[in-house]
This record gives C-alpha cells, sequence and structure tokens, in this order.
C-alpha cells in the first residue's frame, strides 16, 4: 500500500502523454510526470518515488527528496502568505507546504522567515501540513541514552532558562543558557551530548563532552593548529564565540579551559596577533 508524505518503491506500469504511471495497489495508478523520468527506464522497473497529493488532491510522485517527510521535524522557510488559510513552505518540492494559521505559534510568520515545524497530515483532507505545535509528536518512551552520549540536536525555540531541542527526530530537549558562551541560530542542527535524561523524560543537554574528555582533544587541536600556521594562529581568548564554535566545534569556555592549561604549562604565550608557541626552553649546562 502506497504510504503519502514517505518513499515507495513502486512498479511502473505504462507510459502516457503527461508522464509514467506507476502501481499504487489495490487496482490504482499513480502519475509520476514526465519531467522526472528516469533515463533508461522499461516497464517493470521499480522506481524510488516521494508520494504526495497534488493541487487537486490527487497522489503524485517524484523522484526528487523533499527537506522533510511525514513524521519529520525540520527548519523551512516561509515562501509566501495566504491570508485566509496560512503560510506556504519551502520543502523542496514544486509544491509548497502549507502552515495553517491555526498551527502557528506566537506571532504570525512572515515571507523569509525560518521556522521549526513538524509534517504532519490533515485528517479531514489526507493533505500534508506542518505544525509548529509539535511537542505532541514526540516519542513518549523513555530516551534511550546515557551520559556524554552523542546526539543530533535540531535548535527548535528559546526559552527563558535557554534552548529547547529537538532530539534525534524523537525526544524533547532542553540546553541550558548556563552551558553555553553565546546565542544559537534557530533552526540549527549541531551535534550534542547528553548531560542528564530526567524522569519527566526530557533530556539535559550540553555542546561539548562533560570534563577531560573535552578539553585534551581541544588542547591537541590549538597545538596542531599552532604547528600548521608556523607557531601561531589568530584565535584566542578575545575571540569571538561564534568563531571558535565554527574552528573547534566547541564553546567559548572549553576553548579557554585548553588555552589556560597550555599556558600553565610554557606551552604558548599570547601577542596581538593572536597566540604563539612559546619559544623551547633552553636547557643548562
Amino acid at each position: 500500500m502506497v504510504m503519502l508524505g514517505k518513499r515507495n518503491k513502486l512498479e511502473i506500469i505504462k507510459e502516457s502523454t503527461p508522464g509514467l504511471y506507476l502501481n499504487g495497489g489495490d487496482g490504482t495508478e499513480i502519475l509520476l510526470p514526465g519531467r522526472y523520468i528516469p533515463k533508461g527506464w522499461k516497464t517493470g522497473d521499480i522506481l524510488d518515488v516521494f508520494v504526495y497529493l497534488d493541487s487537486e488532491d490527487r497522489p503524485v510522485a517524484t523522484t526528487e527528496t523533499p527537506l522533510a517527510m511525514l513524521g519529520d521535524f525540520a527548519c523551512l522557510k516561509v515562501i509566501s502568505i495566504n491570508k485566509k488559510i496560512g503560510a506556504f513552505l519551502d520543502w523542496g518540492l514544486a509544491k509548497n507546504l502549507l502552515l495553517p494559521f491555526r498551527d502557528q505559534v506566537g506571532p504570525q510568520v512572515e515571507v523569509g522567515q525560518s521556522v521549526v515545524v513538524y509534517v504532519d497530515m490533515d485528517v479531514k483532507s489526507s493533505r500534508l501540513i506542518c505544525t509548529m505545535r509539535f511537542k505532541k509528536h514526540f516519542s513518549p518512551l523513555m530516551p534511550p541514552y546515557t551520559k556524554n552520549q552523542a546526539v543530533q540536536m535540531l535548535i527548535a525555540t528559546e526559552s527563558p532558562l535557554g534552548y529547547n531541542i529537538i532530539v534525534d527526530n524523537l525526544y524533547e530537549g532542553l540546553l541550558y543558557h548556563t552551558n553555553l558562551a553565546g546565542p544559537i541560530a534557530l533552526g540549527s542542527k549541531v551535534t550534542g551530548y547528553v548531560h542528564q535524561v530526567r524522569p519527566d523524560h526530557k533530556i539535559d543537554l550540553r555542546l561539548d563532552a562533560a570534563g577531560y574528555k573535552k578539553t585534551i582533544p581541544i588542547r591537541d587541536q590549538i597545538l596542531q593548529m599552532l604547528h600548521k600556521g608556523g607557531g601561531r594562529m589568530r584565535f584566542d581568548d578575545k575571540s569571538s564565540p561564534e568563531d571558535i564554535r565554527q574552528a573547534f566545534k566547541v564553546s567559548k569556555n572549553t576553548f579557554k579551559l585548553a588555552l589556560s592549561a597550555l599556558y600553565r604549562e610554557r606551552m604558548i604565550s599570547f601577542e596581538a596577533t593572536g597566540t604563539h608557541l612559546a619559544p623551547p626552553k633552553k636547557v643548562g649546562r
């Protein structure tokens, strides 16, 4: 049976003027428009296609892959606003995805804005839509994580405590402001680490692994960058959190801890141009 909003492997039945017809099961046929027909096809071939409803509510197939499928969380850009029904978001297909007014949270979204949504199916029309009211779509099961385990995080919304996180497209997490060196862009995807799984099934997260596991690798990265740069690098304790995150994948606080350890060991020095390798110690006779 064909699954709307998902990828399906369907058999080519026949060719027609608008494209190829695929076997949708139970005697149904699903059109693959001509612009998506692969080269060298033949009747009986099995194609991997995404199936959704067209503007006339007919199942249609495409070989393109959307930015999110049914059951996925994603950050999508608002393309247009229909004053009667809601906003339309770009999800990588020719037909945009509807975000109804009733499924928006906070101020009405605007064209050009990127929002984190959950791809759902409207029960009445069977059309794919998306919603910003996604808390009910988290898994009800206890997250099976251990402390310091790496997870994929989607930065969803900001709260007074920190950032609300979608963990591995399944669970709800929280990244506290106190564990951050600076702001994080909403909608970004980053690797994080589990601090603890709470009894209410929510996950407390960190951007860096705890303890020595996070400082020793950064220490080695700093020394490697210094050697490659002829004994100097532009990064120091005054560098921006964003630059440090991009270069070393850690918070500024973790970076400064590693720098301090290297300085105490007299392995580096700080100058106007950044961080330098300290000169070799002289050995007395």
